[in-house]
């Protein structure tokens, strides 16, 4: 193969690995932005969990509160039936004990729906909770693992930028320039022919321009997209092998 053919396509492998490390690296920022959301969000479903909890004690004291009042009413009421003189005025205080006990049941009923509320909040907080330490854990070991590829990478981009450079001073100016224009314009300088076919742009090549390139030893162009094509190099096979061992 002609030397600066096989330069080529290290260089085009040493671009196309540093590309592809840039552009991971590049895409680190992004998948820690939603590491951080995954935080937040099990962060915000704890404190809302924690929120319903509070609310739910809170309404649980103020209905107590009331009910401590009702039944204070209730209390006064009952000591005063003993002083009524009249039967009016036992059946109206009966009335209002009544009244009374009718309101401490209603806030006996809602102390027990909150008392039932709670254990149900309490289980959703326990559940938030442990999801969260769950969350911190993974979050924190993809992270860090986030951290250590992106050192890898950045290593990488430094070996393939300092092969690079080894690459284009051993390679001549012209053969150089054509590969930096047609990267530049395509992405890919240098690509293989299969079966008669260029494979990036799938254009079939004059059958006596594919014999000639057979060698891999000019640097010619398709014709139709201009990228450098080149023959891959063919294993050899099971006959070649046999033919070529020592007896």
């Amino acid at each position: 193969m002609l030397a600066d053919l096989e330069r080529l396509i290290r260089l085009q492998q040493t671009d196309l690995a540093a590309e592809a490390a840039r552009r991971r690296i590049a895409d680190h920022p992004t998948l820690v932005q939603s590491l951080d959301a995954r935080l937040a969000s099990a962060t915000e479903a704890l404190d809302t969990a924690k929120a319903g909890a509070a609310a739910n004690q809170a309404a649980r004291r103020a209905i107590e509160k009331d009910l401590a009042t009702v039944q204070g009413r209730l209390t006064k009421f009952k000591d005063q039936l003993m002083d009524v003189k009249t039967n009016k005025e036992y059946t109206a205080m009966l009335k209002e004990i009544g009244a009374a006990q009718n309101e401490v049941r209603r806030f006996e009923d809602l102390i027990l729906e909150r008392m039932l509320e709670h254990d149900e909040l309490a289980a959703a907080q326990k559940a938030a909770e442990a999801r969260l330490a769950s969350d911190k854990a993974v979050i924190a070991a993809e992270r860090t693992q986030i951290e250590e590829e992106t050192a890898r990478l950045e290593r990488e981009v430094e070996e393939t930028v300092s092969a690079r450079a080894r690459l284009v001073v051993e390679l001549s100016a012209a053969v150089l320039a054509i590969y930096e224009t047609v990267r530049e314009k395509r992405g890919t300088a240098v690509v293989e022919i299969k079966s008669g076919y260029c494979s990036a742009c799938h254009v079939r090549m004059r059958p006596q321009a594919a014999n000639e390139l057979r060698r891999n030893d000019i640097i010619f162009q398709c014709e139709s997209c201009r990228r450098i094509l080149y023959f891959p190099p063919q294993a050899p096979t099971p006959a070649d092998s046999a033919d070529g061992a020592v007896l």
